[in-house]
């Protein structure tokens, strides 16, 4: 496995949420729908990230999503990181859009530069040396608060936070029990599995013989 071709979203209505992202995001084979009625409540233990260049786009998109149905978590504000805010999307997947600058250098795009998947583990440093078994590059890490590993060109990155942490990031309480309402395609031959924290891996390419 190389890296993600793609994150599955399992949502009750794919027609709406189809719509939701497209109008919101304009995402394109990044992110893949599949319908789902498995019970879920509270915290899923991950969230989809949007990084941009600007403040301007950060408050493009959220203002996108807000209009398309999402609900406001986290309005978008400075710190000492650069400039930021969360939403909820209709299907109940958290959003960050976010950006590292803390000035406008001209107009709202609407452009995505990158868009990362990260997952709220148990332990930063078994959940790391896992993945890095499994074929992906450590591209950062800071001991055992996180670590991301490296991506192509449009490809979706993978990172890794503790739980508790990174509810605390989105505003949210970090319980939650029932479905995550998510899969994550790969690629490479050892592309199927489930990792420690129970997130599912499926491959993006069948098996001989399937």
């Amino acid at each position: 496995m190389a890296n993600i071709a793609s994150v599955l979203l399992e949502v009750a209505d794919v027609t709406a949420a189809d719509r939701f992202y497209t109008t919101a995001f304009g995402l394109g084979e990044q992110l893949a729908l599949r319908a789902s009625d498995e019970p879920t409540t509270g915290f899923r233990g991950f969230i989809m990230a949007l990084t941009v260049s600007q403040p301007a786009d950060v408050d493009h998109l959220i203002a996108a999503a807000r209009d398309a149905g999402a609900t406001t978590l986290k309005p978008a504000a400075k710190s000492l990181w650069g400039y930021g805010g969360v939403v909820q999307a209709p299907d109940g997947t958290i959003w960050k859009i976010a950006t590292s600058a803390k000035k406008n250098t001209g107009p709202a795009t609407g452009r995505v530069d990158e868009t990362v998947l990260l997952l709220g583990v148990a332990d930063v440093v078994a959940s790391k040396r896992f993945y890095a078994e499994h074929g992906l590059t450590v591209g950062k890490s800071f001991g055992r608060v996180y670590a991301e590993f490296a991506s192509g060109p449009g490809e979706v990155k993978l990172a890794l936070y503790r739980r508790r942490a990174l509810a605390k990031d989105v505003g949210v309480d970090p319980d939650g029990s029932g479905s995550r309402r998510l899969a994550i395609t790969g690629t490479g031959p050892r592309a199927a599995f489930t990792d420690p924290d129970g997130f599912a891996w499926e491959s993006a390419v069948p098996a001989v013989g399937r």
